[in-house]
Formats: structure tokens, C-alpha cells, sequence
């Protein structure tokens, strides 16, 4: 059986991996989530399979020397994916620290330690081993507005913000694992995740709450930023075929032909809720472009991303699979049935989930 190390599972995209995989691969594999439960992590974005005998869970930081490696220590570890970071650019523009202390120092201890687990005498590493570093499309810059201009993996880094920046260089930690060691490993750059389990600062999650709640609908500048948009299923199966497929030491870009202005974003959620919402639903009401309010403009705002996902596609046969007007749907659909995960997330009480379920249990 082949086993997952996944940091940051109980977060957005980490949790949708987790469950992907489990789907796909049902009792084939066994999945070890280590996650710090900062602000993001939730886990009751797993609750429906923290009980699978092959699904253990260990609260930890990444950047816990001592805890990580004792996890490779009492595990055969056979793949990491390494989700775990600090990631919303506001955040990191107020307290940049605690970006380069997760994304930079924490992803050098999870090289050291697979490194060492996995490393044989002669310098080479066991076979079958693979590290797969996720990342973000934001470490390229800013592109012009130029529909003809993408990210492809070869575009020089320029990031802009100390969240991008942070995880440029945690790319660039591992690109030297791979040229320095031959540390057997893979980095991809992502466009923006959507979908279930996305903590409410994120845009698409933001506008849906607010809406539903009558709340201003904050927009940055002129809102014609415009950004790519990946369903994270789409996400999910992309890192996996990576993984199955990828050749080792490569970089894959994930993106999901999707590119949208930020008011343009929010304009199809306004619409979709007005479709999605019964009649007589009473927030139909107030759910207008009245509610839009344009905010003085994010410092170092990159203009426009776009991701050609080409390589991965010729190489791996992956390709997004969900257009956004369904993926959105899904999304609003996914809300709509979860409002009381909403509640608790801006609440706070999530936090409250861990305590009553492992304080009681211990940590599995």
C-alpha cells in the first residue's frame, strides 16, 4: 500500500486532494494529513472520512523539525505533497514573516526530512520516492494585457507581493534539492483554485457569503484584474497524474483556460444566486449590483495572470475538465447545502471541531 504524506490537508485545496484521491483510489493507498490548524485549516472539511482505517491525522507545523521527522521516522513514506502555506497576499502584505517562516523555512524542513528518510548510502534515493511541491502562478509577476501572453514554465519569476515572493523562494529551494542532490521531486504553479471548502477571504467564497448576507461586495481598484480560474478537482486529479506521470525534476504549470476580470467574476455570482435561489427565497431581493463597492487598490496588485498549461497536457494528457459556468454552479450548489460550514468558518467555531473531536479521541 502505498503511502501519502499530505501537509496543509485540512485546507481548501489540500482536503479537495484528500478526498479526490480517496475516490479514486479508495483502500489502494494510506493518507498521513499533517496540518498546523492555523486560521484555514478545518477539519471538518474531512469529516466524512476521518474515520477510514487507511486516514490518519497528526497536528503539527511544518517547520517542527522534530515532529516531521518523527513522522518519517514510524512511516515508509512514499509520496509528499506538500500543500502547507501561508497564502493570501493581503495577509502577507501586514505580517510578511509568517510568510517566509512557513512557506520558505517550512518547506526546507520537509526537504531535509524526506531527504534524509529516503537518501541511500551512496547519495541516491530509494526508488519509487517522489516529493511534489505545489505552488502558485503568482511567483511569474504580472503579465500585460495581451490575450496572447500566458506563463509557460520557462517565464523568468518576478513576484510582486511577500506571499508570491515566499513562495518563489520556497520553488527555488526545492529546484536546488533537485539540481544538487538529484532529490527526487516536482514543482507545480497553479492558477486560482475555486470550489467547495474555500475559507471566505478568497474572492469567489467572499462574494457568495457577502451576497447571500446583503454585505458590501468589496472590489480592489478598478476590478478589471483579471485572473485564471482552475475548478480544484481539476486541481486534484492534475497533481495526482503529476505524480503518476510527470517526469521527475520538471515543473508543470496548471491552468484552467478560464480567464475572467475580477468584476466580471463577481458579476456571474450575482447572476447565478439570482438563477440558483428559489422563488420567494427573500435574499432575491437584495441580491443586486448595488451591492458592489469598489475599494482603494491592494499594494503591489498584479494586473493579469494566465497559465498555458500545454506542457502538461502534451506530456500528461491532463486538461481542465470544468468550464466555469459549471463550476460555479457546483460551487453555489456546494454553499448552499453547507451554510452551516459557512457559519462556523466566519464564526470561528470550526476551530472548535478539533477539540471536541481529537482532545477526546487524541490525535490519530
Amino acid at each position: 500500500m502505498r503511502t501519502y504524506l499530505v501537509t496543509g490537508g485540512a485546507g481548501f485545496i489540500g482536503s479537495n486532494y484528500i478526498h479526490y484521491m480517496f475516490k479514486k483510489y479508495g483502500d489502494e493507498i494510506r493518507i498521513i494529513n499533517v496540518d498546523a490548524l492555523t486560521y484555514a485549516g478545518n477539519l471538518e472539511n474531512l469529516k466524512d472520512i476521518e474515520n477510514r482505517a487507511n486516514y490518519s491525522f497528526v497536528k503539527a507545523n511544518i517547520c517542527d523539525k522534530e515532529a516531521i521527522s518523527k513522522i518519517f521516522a514510524e512511516n515508509d513514506i512514499d509520496r509528499v505533497v506538500h500543500f502547507a502555506a501561508e497564502s493570501h497576499v493581503d495577509r502577507s502584505i501586514k505580517n510578511p514573516e509568517v510568510f517566509v517562516q512557513t512557506n520558505v523555512l517550512g518547506t526546507a524542513v520537509m526537504l531535509n526530512c524526506a531527504k534524509a528518510a529516503w537518501e541511500n548510502p551512496d547519495g541516491s534515493f530509494k526508488e519509487g520516492k517522489k516529493f511534489l511541491h505545489v505552488s502558485t502562478d503568482e511567483v511569474y509577476g504580472s503579465l500585460p494585457d495581451d490575450e496572447n501572453a500566458f506563463f509557460y514554465e520557462t517565464t523568468p519569476y518576478d513576484p510582486h507581493s511577500p506571499y508570491s515572493a515566499s513562495k518563489a523562494s520556497s520553488d527555488m529551494l526545492v529546484k536546488a534539492y533537485m539540481d544538487t542532490y538529484r532529490f527526487p521531486a516536482n514543482i507545480t504553479n497553479c492558477s486560482n483554485n475555486y470550489g467547495p471548502y474555500q475559507f471566505p477571504e478568497k474572492l469567489i467564497p467572499l462574494i457568495i457569503n457577502n451576497a447571500l448576507q446583503g454585505k458590501k461586495l468589496p472590489v480592489y481598484g478598478d476590478g478589471k484584474n483579471v485572473r485564471d480560474w482552475l475548478y480544484v478537482e481539476d486541481h486534484a486529479k492534475a497533481i495526482d497524474m503529476v505524480q503518476e506521470k510527470g517526469r521527475l525534476f520538471e515543473t508543470y504549470n496548471i491552468g484552467g483556460h478560464n480567464e475572467k476580470q475580477n468584476i466580471e467574476i463577481i458579476n456571474i455570482i450575482l447572476e447565478t444566486l439570482q438563477e440558483m435561489l428559489p422563488e420567494g427565497d427573500p435574499r432575491k431581493a437584495y441580491i443586486n449590483k448595488d451591492l458592489i463597492t469598489y475599494v482603494e487598490d491592494r499594494k503591489g496588485h498584479d494586473r493579469r495572470y494566465a497559465i498555458a498549461p500545454d506542457k502538461i497536457k502534451s506530456e500528461i494528457g491532463w486538461e481542465p475538465e470544468t468550464y466555469f459556468k459549471e463550476g460555479i454552479k457546483k460551487t453555489i450548489a456546494w454553499f448552499f447545502e453547507h451554510e452551516d460550514w459557512m457559519k462556523n468558518v466566519t464564526s470561528g467555531d470550526y476551530q472548535k471541531y478539533y477539540e471536541d473531536m481529537y482532545d477526546t479521541k487524541g490525535a490519530k
